[in-house]
């Protein structure tokens, strides 16, 4: 293989580096992998160039040959440079085998040596380049890697194209870069067509702001918070050079921006898209900050900010690119988020606060004036902080609670101390505004920050509850913020109430005690109401009644009712823990199914038109959990999916959602995936230290075994998951729902005596609290006890009850599941195939109807067509196995039939391993080491 030394890439460069490509990299890998060529494409900065890296690294192994050129536009106007690049390390190898005018015009244009050209040996060269490809390929397949297209020299870049387009047959693959602003440009399209035919397009597009966030933390820059983030990508567009370039231009800034300014753009940004800048007119540049320092800038709103020829100097900036010509011609759009950034980080701070200043009486917002207001006026004024504070009550009305946290920043600026409501407490409503925009780190910075300022008890309490409130289910990592808030409470009722109700978190999160949260919620609410802090005991009341409820305590409808009764706050209750939270947790856990649908929707509708991302989390987790329960598999996926992208853009209930999207992934997606979004789960509540979490996804993960034939997979998590919800102190069953799985999966592991165990203690909960869709789940775990035991009658009338139970509550998945069991206990091995498949008729059907496609693939394994051995019928087991365990006896017998080992599994609900292990003892005790011994046993005794 032929390497040139200065082309060698670094072995770090690992697709698994390449965040946000990964489905780009697999097309293009298997384009390599079938022998076609690949074009990368896409705008600078974007990526292609490490995709290129990657995907040369990985194939250039495979290859005799490897030639690169990486072209640089200072270098662009020199012929044959890229040509010397490819060729100059093997000219020595090839130029023997060409003609002579050929190899005479190649070696001129690679040496320098003698006035070849394009134009005087055009053909000569074009057909030693192409002839040059070709001994090399006939020694051993050719990678050829060019990076930077646009920059090759016209001669190189001719001559390539030539040989490319006519190497069709011959092992020689292309892998190439170039930079195009779109597909559909004239770039675009010239690169192409000096690619093979079979060349394979791959464009690369902008990262989520996800993958910003994760490839700033995979570069150092992983501390910065999630509000910056967000900003960084809007700014950059999604640019991965560019939202590097704007991450560590702010990690190594000593002081953030301004809220509600545009990033500080590094000089090295600013030279890359203010290039044309220059040749703007000085009153046109004046008018694209203006538009810069705008939110929504459009022609009208320039007018009225004094710039009189708006049209005109914005058709100029078009023209030289920097401003997106807009068909109706208002809106005034930046070809780029960064130009309008890096033009006003351009501009002299006494120009931007003219141009804020302009706009404070242009823009018809109210909103938007009070920012403008703010970054045109400098140090404090009772008057703008006033007139910011109205603004941000007014986004935090508009369900705009971002918004309302960046204008209380900007009131608490300008208020000075000693006013009311002073700086602090300006500064402590947008840390709440920020914790209900989703951006908890903000909300702490700002909280810790009042923690260094202040000394009034109340605003130090309610900058504890902040610190504590960001930690989220990491409640543990705050410990020591809880003694000095109870210090700084003295004896307020009110402050208590606000320390105590998070203490009751604490004992449910931190301790796993159930019984202590119920108590600490108690008296919570009873401080709440000394104090008349009516949002407080509200709270307290329905983090009550949650707790009862999933602790199955005969008090929990009678504390929702205290929790629902007037006066209600309106943000209490539509809050992820307020007391309607608290209904429809009762709702879905009571089989009301209908009722629970229409509570959480209507829930999900107003913490949306609020902006509330922590409650929009949670109540599109509990519509997907809804429409799970009620076999809708499809839409719970949809929901769980937009629940988990939601929770890891926002870094909020990342662990919930990854344990819900892992049950709706076994329900109606990929089991592998509901394996791994499970041990996700359990892996963050470990390291959370979340106990009441760490059950739910244990939970989640052994049903996912059960679902992917791992029965003793299932035994060990719901093992684990018994174990911690009896610490816990929860008694009903409803809450996870885990119980009828582990029965099942006992079961299948020859455990028949503790299923029913399992399943007659959660019986005796269902029973008192009334969970007939628990009930019902349960007689089909014990349908399967009973075929265990050879009680074939009973276990079918268990089935078809637990079916038709569960189908009359609207359980379509759990009654599909009975109808399953049923289906595989009716047909056995020896069943002739159109009754076994008549047989699974009712059961595909309603697999069907729920969209449940893993336990369709089951269904088609179980209808398997297996080879039977017509020399072995049928025949009652031998006196011999008398001596033999109940399960091994069935195991030998149907070994006689002739089953497989898979077959016995399918029969006897057991996995294969169970089998395998079972034939091991039925060997040991009967004396004999194979399956054909016990054939022949079976054949000593017909002889007999």
């Amino acid at each position: 293989m032929t390497v040139r030394r200065d082309f060698q890439e670094p072995a770090r460069c690992r697709p698994d580096l390449l965040i946000g490509r990964d489905e780009l990299f697999t097309g293009a890998r298997d384009q390599l992998a079938a022998g076609g060529s690949v074009l990368l494409h896409g705008p600078a900065g974007i990526g292609k160039s490490t995709v290129l890296r990657a995907l040369a690294e990985e194939y250039g192994a495979t290859a005799r040959t490897v030639l690169r050129c990486s072209a640089t536009e200072s270098e662009s106007h020199l012929p044959f440079l890229a040509l010397a690049d490819l060729l100059g390390l093997v000219l020595d190898e090839v130029s023997p085998g060409l003609p002579a005018a050929q190899r005479t015009a190649l070696e001129s244009a690679l040496t320098g040596r003698g006035e070849s050209s394009l134009q005087r040996d055009g053909l000569a060269l074009r057909l030693a380049v192409l002839s040059a490809l070709r001994a090399l390929a006939a020694e051993g397949p050719v990678l050829v890697v060019a990076d930077d297209l646009q920059w090759l020299d016209p001669a190189s870049a001719e001559l390539l194209g030539f040989a490319a387009r006519r190497l069709g047959g011959t092992p020689v693959q292309l892998l190439c870069a170039t930079r195009t602003v779109s597909k559909e440009s004239q770039e675009y399209d010239r690169h192409l067509r000096a690619c093979p035919p079979d060349t394979l397009s791959v464009r690369l597009g902008p990262l989520s702001r996800a993958q910003v966030a994760q490839l700033l933390d995979h570069r150092g820059h992983g501390g910065l918070p999630r509000s910056t983030v967000r900003d960084i990508h809007r700014t950059s567009g999604g640019n991965p050079l560019f939202a590097l370039e704007l991450g560590r231009a702010l990690a190594d800034s000593p002081t953030p921006p301004r809220p509600g300014e545009p990033l500080p753009v590094p000089t090295s940004l600013r030279a890359l898209v203010l290039s044309r800048l220059d040749m703007l007119s000085v009153e046109a540049r004046r008018t694209l900050l203006v538009a810069s320092a705008g939110a929504r800038p459009t022609a009208a709103l320039l007018h009225a900010a004094g710039r009189g020829n708006a049209e005109a100097e914005c058709a100029q900036a078009a023209e030289l690119g920097l401003l997106t010509p807009e068909a109706e011609g208002q809106a005034v759009r930046f070809a780029h988020p960064l130009i309008s950034a890096a033009l006003y980080a351009e501009t002299p701070a006494q120009e931007r606060r003219a141009a804020h200043a302009a706009l404070s009486t242009a823009a018809s917002d109210p909103i938007e004036r009070a920012r403008h207001l703010a970054l045109a006026t400098t140090g404090t004024d009772p008057e703008v902080a006033a007139r910011l504070a109205e603004a941000a009550a007014l986004a935090r009305d508009r369900g705009a609670p971002s918004v309302a946290a960046q204008l209380g920043l900007l009131a608490a600026r300008h208020s000075p101390a000693g006013t009311a409501p002073g700086p602090e407490e300006r500064r402590l409503q947008a840390a709440e505004d920020a914790i209900t925009a989703g951006e908890v780190d903000l909300a702490r910075d700002i909280a810790r920050e009042v923690l260094t300022r202040t000394t009034v008890p109340a605003e130090r309490v309610r900058a504890w509850i902040i610190v504590i409130d960001t930690a989220g289910h990491t409640m543990a990592e705050v410990d020591a913020a809880f003694p000095q808030a109870l210090a700084d409470a003295g004896d307020d009722p009110r402050l208590l109430a606000l320390v105590h109700y998070q203490l009751a978190w604490r004992a449910l999160i931190v301790q796993g005690d159930f019984t202590e949260a119920r108590e600490a919620a108690a008296h919570a609410a009873e401080l709440a109401a000394r104090g008349a802090d009516r949002r407080t005991e509200l709270l307290a009341l329905a983090f009550q009644a949650q707790t009862e409820t999933l602790m199955g305590h005969p008090e929990a409808p009678q504390t929702i009712q205290r929790a629902l009764k007037e006066p209600q706050d309106p943000g209490v209750a539509c809050h992820h823990n307020g007391a309607v939270s608290a209904r429809f947790r009762w709702q879905i856990m009571g089989d009301q199914l209908s009722e629970a649908r229409a509570t959480v929707t209507g829930l999900l509708r107003e913490v949306r038109r609020r902006g509330s991302v922590e409650s929009e989390v949670h109540f599109v987790r509990c519509l997907a959990e809804t429409e799970l329960h009620a076999g809708h598999c499809g839409r719970a996926l949809e929901l769980a999916h937009e629940g988990l992208r939601l929770a890891r853009d926002s870094g909020i209930g990342e662990t919930a959602s990854a344990m819900l999207t892992s049950l709706a992934e076994a329900a109606g997606g990929d089991v592998d995936r509901a394996l791994a979004l499970a041990r996700e789960a359990v892996e963050h509540a470990g390291q959370d230290g979340d106990q009441m979490y760490l059950s739910r996804a244990l939970a989640a993960l052994g049903h996912a075994q059960l679902v992917a034939g791992d029965p003793a997979g299932t035994v060990r998590s719901l093992r684990r998951v018994r174990r911690l919800e009896l610490d816990l102190g929860i008694t009903d069953p409803a809450r996870g729902r885990w119980h009828a799985d582990l029965a099942e999966a006992l079961v299948r592991v020859g455990e028949p005596d503790e299923a029913q165990d399992v399943i007659d203690t959660s019986r005796e909960h269902a029973l008192r609290l009334g969970r007939d869709s628990v009930l019902g789940v349960l007689d089909r775990a014990e349908g399967l006890v009973l075929a265990a035991r050879d009680e074939k009658e009973a276990a079918v009338e268990r089935l078809t009850s637990a079916q038709d139970r569960l189908g009359k509550l609207g359980y379509g998945l759990e009654e599909a599941r009975a109808a399953f069991v049923l289906a595989r206990l009716r047909t056995g091995p020896a069943e002739p195939n159109a009754r076994r498949a008549a047989a699974y008729d009712e059961a595909t059907r309603l697999f069907r109807r729920c969209r449940a496609l893993p336990w369709l693939r089951q269904v088609d394994e179980a209808l398997t067509p297996r080879e039977p051995d017509p020399a072995l019928p049928a025949r009652e087991a031998p006196d011999a196995l008398e001596g033999l365990a109940s399960m091994e006896r069935q195991v030998a017998s149907l070994v006689m039939e002739g089953a497989t080992n898979r077959e016995i599994a399918a029969r006897l609900f057991v996995s294969v391993k169970t089998v395998e292990a079972t034939l091991t003892r039925v060997y040991r005790k009967l004396g004999i080491r194979s399956r054909v011994d016990i054939v022949r046993l079976a054949a000593g005794r017909r002889a007999d």
